[in-house]
């Protein structure tokens, strides 16, 4: 019997390190929350959170394989380029504010929880980089002997852990020391964050199968 808690922080740490670095779900918790305010951003989070479940819940299934070799998985690569295209054109399309007393500036109509649910969502579930993340985690990292019930409990700790991160993430892009300092320059701020998931969204198109 191989050592599980050996394993889970084999786990924990491949996880750790791709869930804080930068990526489609970083750009878009921080969009969220500098143009909409924390609820939204927060919920964002949830959302990210939420798809994480969705690729546990496959490579569970042993079905990870069987996505990566499928013929419609450059669909799905095409599909997460479109979105996350998108979400940077709607970025770029960001216009500086009227200038604002020290005060930080009250969101006009932010999304609704379901809304930015639904962003953090699809931003992750349909990026197929993080699709062959969880095929090299559950085939490289995971014993196929390891329980079912565990392998499940990696997920649910993933994604918790996703959320409480982008959390924070919300939580430090909404104070309002941050909100007052780049309230000046928040429209390059979002501008960048649009040239970043343009530039991932072409790479991913154009990229190998």
């Amino acid at each position: 019997m191989h050592d599980i808690w050996l394993e889970f922080a084999k786990v924990a740490a491949a996880h750790a390190v791709a869930v804080v670095s930068p990526g489609p779900d970083f750009a878009i918790v921080v969009r969220q929350s500098m143009t909409h305010g924390r609820r939204a951003g927060t919920w964002t989070s949830v959302g990210v959170g939420t798809a994480i479940l969705l690729h546990v819940t496959y490579s569970v299934l042993g079905i990870a394989l069987l996505i990566k070799g499928a013929p419609w998985f450059s669909g799905l690569r095409y599909a997460g380029a479109a979105y996350i295209g998108w979400l940077g054109l709607q970025s770029l399309r960001v216009k500086r504010s009227a200038p604002q007393s020290s005060i930080p500036a009250v969101k006009t109509n932010p999304p609704t929880a379901a809304m930015a649910f639904r962003t953090g969502f699809l931003t992750n579930a349909l990026n197929p980089k993080v699709t062959l993340f969880f095929v090299s985690l559950f085939a490289a990292v995971i014993d196929p002997t390891t329980p079912k019930v565990i392998q499940a409990g990696y997920g649910v700790w993933m994604s918790v852990t996703t959320m409480a991160w982008f959390c924070l993430v919300a939580a430090f892009f909404t104070q309002d020391r941050v909100q007052v300092a780049f309230e000046r320059y928040g429209h390059w701020v979002s501008r960048a964050l649009g040239v970043f998931l343009l530039a991932f969204a072409i790479a991913l198109a154009i990229g190998p199968s």
